[in-house]
């Protein structure tokens, strides 16, 4: 599963679920940086005087927009085509998200191809599944409707916490921003009603790769999503001297409407 868009010659074998999952989590990073801190580039990219294209992820975590395969039969399936062709004539976000929607299901039918290719029984595809479906999917993340749902658990006593800085903590003082501050996952955990754990876990993940806490987090001041900085490239450092903090989606997306 390396390289390009897939394998080139027979596959390796064996291969475990583990393996394909991890082939997923690597595609599934790159189409999310294409449609969140990469967004402007793909925009232009995706220029509808050009023949039909395709978004790709890349097993490197990376993506490219690209003509479709020519061999009939492709190597992989292939994703949505076309989709600069609808750039101009919808709203951008709801365009990202079309893009986002097809890009799920290109993700899944990757994946369930391996799966196929590699001889998986029913445990196999219920294991790979499972990881899968653990993580938020691509419309969610750009969406941020992986945030949105459990912005209604607000933590009891943590009222305050910084915009930006180190792992947030339940020491912190009061201020009404606390449930935006994404919890820690020790934490998370531990605590909940009735003794059970809390599924917080999805409010605690970036808006740009859509992966867990890290060390650095910026919160946009308009759509409220969080952002590992080094994801939107913003360093601590910098981040003291930003009043308002835009994330690249809504940047673009105030440009296009001016």
């Amino acid at each position: 599963m390396d390289g390009g868009g897939g394998f080139m010659g027979p596959p390796p074998v064996p291969r475990s679920p583990e393996d394909v999952f991890r082939d997923f989590r690597a595609r599934r990073a790159g189409l999310i940086r294409a449609l969140t801190t990469d967004v402007e580039k793909f925009y232009v990219m995706c220029d509808p005087e050009k023949e039909n294209l395709c978004l790709y992820g890349l097993p490197n975590e990376t993506w490219e927009v690209n003509l479709p395969a020519e061999e009939v039969p492709p190597e992989l399936p292939e994703p949505a085509l076309g989709i600069n062709f609808a750039r101009d004539g919808m709203n951008e976000k709801d365009w990202l998200s079309l893009v986002a929607v097809h890009s799920d299901s290109w993700l899944l039918s990757v994946a369930f191809y391996f799966g196929a290719r590699f001889g998986f029984d029913k445990e196999s595809r219920k294991r790979l599944f499972t990881m899968i479906n653990n993580l938020p999917t691509v419309y969610e993340v750009v969406t941020g409707t992986a945030k949105k749902e459990p912005k209604d658990k607000t933590p009891k006593n943590s009222n305050k916490s910084n915009k930006t800085g180190s792992k947030p903590s339940r020491q912190s003082e009061p201020n009404s921003r606390a449930p935006k501050m994404p919890p820690p996952k020790e934490e998370e955990e531990s605590e909940g009603e009735d003794g059970e754990p809390q599924e917080d876990h999805e409010s605690a993940l970036c808006g740009a790769c859509g992966q867990s806490y890290d060390d650095f987090w910026i919160c946009c001041d308009l759509c409220e999503k969080w952002f590992h900085g080094k994801c939107v490239k913003i360093t601590p450092a910098k981040a003291e001297h930003i009043k308002q903090y835009k994330c690249p989606s809504c940047t673009s997306s105030k440009r296009a409407k001016a």
